[in-house]
């Protein structure tokens, strides 16, 4: 079923930070990745739903990274001695074979991420927009976790650059299913939202939403590694068919955690 180019790993750079402790790792491309790892402490199906997830965020528009599949060898996991998984007081190498790749935002060199941005600087992150927008995407796609975002400033530059990462928690994680809570996929500052005055803030990401067709969603679908997923490919049918009938209640969900008691919105005038 999968029918995307492969990359391969060549280096290991470092261990990142996070549950699925990913590696960030360079590739055949001269690119670096942010790795994670079929054998990661949260669940295999993590990649299919962050593969997923991030491609179907970029295909709305929004500031997402690259994903990519990436084989890693044996051979680097053997002489890369930090290549590895510490789960319940364990230490097991990295598997070997097909990973997740996520293009790395930034220079790991001459770049400065953060993963927060005090609100005195927020004015100052050129595409903010998105961190509205993206809600209709979380709601749609039943986002367990909170929304996450890093914030990236080159040398000598004034503004900083977002891009929304980590889509694992898509289709409630390894479950593809949608609990729909009013406070899961949300962002936990509240400065995020204050400008939101209505549906405009959303656009054009929610119209997209509502109007995709479900052949580019299987589209994405098919690019997955079907080990990623076990082999289940009627949960896969279950879940493709799911979120295309979820489009129409994505203009609900938002109102869900409107008018809850965070009340999110306080400028809204719809």
């Amino acid at each position: 079923m999968n029918s995307v180019q492969t990359i391969s790993a060549v280096q290991h750079i470092r261990r990142m930070r996070g549950g699925s402790q990913s590696h960030l790792l360079r590739a055949s491309d001269n690119n670096f990745y942010i790795t994670k790892f079929k054998n990661n402490p949260q669940h295999l199906r993590v990649l299919a739903s962050e593969y997923m997830g991030t491609r179907i965020g970029t295909l709305l528009g929004l500031s997402m990274p690259e994903v990519r599949v990436i084989d890693v060898s044996d051979w680097l996991i053997t002489h890369s001695p930090e290549l590895r998984i510490e789960d319940a007081g364990n230490s097991l190498p990295c598997a070997a074979g097909l990973q997740l790749a996520s293009r790395y935002v930034a220079d790991p060199w001459q770049d400065h991420v953060f993963d927060y941005l005090p609100e005195v600087l927020f004015e100052r992150v050129s595409n903010r927009e998105d961190l509205t927008r993206v809600l209709a995407f979380d709601k749609w796609t039943g986002n367990s976790d909170g929304r996450q975002a890093v914030f990236v400033k080159r040398p000598k530059e004034r503004f900083y650059r977002m891009t929304l990462i980590d889509q694992g928690h898509c289709f409630n994680m390894a479950e593809w299913s949608f609990p729909d809570l009013a406070l899961l996929g949300i962002y936990y500052r509240d400065y995020a939202y204050k400008g939101v005055t209505g549906w405009k803030n959303f656009e054009p990401v929610l119209s997209r939403i509502e109007q995709i067709d479900i052949a580019d969603l299987w589209k994405i679908a098919a690019e997955v590694p079907e080990e990623w997923y076990q082999g289940d490919t009627e949960g896969l049918s279950r879940l493709i068919e799911t979120l295309y009938r979820r489009r129409s209640s994505v203009r609900d969900l938002i109102t869900n955690f409107r008018t809850s008691s965070r009340n999110p919105f306080p400028n809204w005038t719809d």
